[in-house]
């Protein structure tokens, strides 16, 4: 199967024009050699004759501009062509999420042996992405927050919260001190009310 994409049509013949504009200037500078002839990056568009002589052939150059925009898409499946480029291009939702767990939230490694203790490990990581994306939509709400989840995280350890004892009747009541400017710029996450009205939007 294969899809076409006046989008990546374009990033295509940009990217080409680039690799190519530096090869002219290696081929310019004499820097170029027998060893640079290899099938990597733009280097393809180089030939070498009487096998001494670099040069930049333009009739490759010619050829590679016929599949600008070109993609091939190989599936198992029996769904649609359409389909299976939407789902292709809905593909970088699901490796984000893969890198958040395991790098953000720390999935790995995992110290387990038994197979429920890994299948729990990972249900708790997937609840804690679920978190971590919906901490992400409000911050989005809030348009004067304006930070990352990680840079909120961070931001949030370092905030105190104290708790007193009253002498009197020995009830505890406890208070947030927001005490930078940086501080005070994620309060409205330490809303309850605000946290609710948020997440019924």
């Amino acid at each position: 199967m294969i899809g076409y994409s006046e989008q990546r049509a374009k990033k295509d013949a940009h990217n080409r024009e680039k690799g190519i504009e530096r090869l002219r200037k290696a081929y310019g500078s004499g820097v170029l050699t027998k060893a640079s002839i290899n099938k990597r990056g733009y280097n393809k568009f180089l030939s070498i004759s009487k096998d001494v002589e670099v040069a930049i052939n333009d009739a490759e150059i010619e050829n590679d501009r016929k599949w600008d925009g070109l993609k091939g898409y190989v599936t198992n499946t029996d769904l649609e062509a359409e389909k299976v480029v939407a789902q292709y291009h809905s593909l970088w939702y699901v490796e984000r999420a893969f890198r958040v767990t395991k790098g953000n939230l720390e999935a790995r490694p995992i110290f387990h042996f038994t197979e429920k203790r890994i299948e729990a490990h990972i249900c708790i990581c997937f609840i804690a992405y679920k978190v971590y994306k919906e901490l992400q939509r409000i911050i989005a709400l809030h348009g004067g927050i304006n930070l990352s989840v990680d840079k909120v995280l961070d931001i949030a350890k370092t905030i105190p919260t104290i708790k007193i004892r009253l002498p009197y009747n020995n009830e505890t009541r406890s208070q947030t001190l927001f005490l930078t400017d940086r501080h005070r710029r994620i309060k409205p996450l330490f809303d309850i009310k605000v946290i609710l009205k948020e997440a019924d939007k």
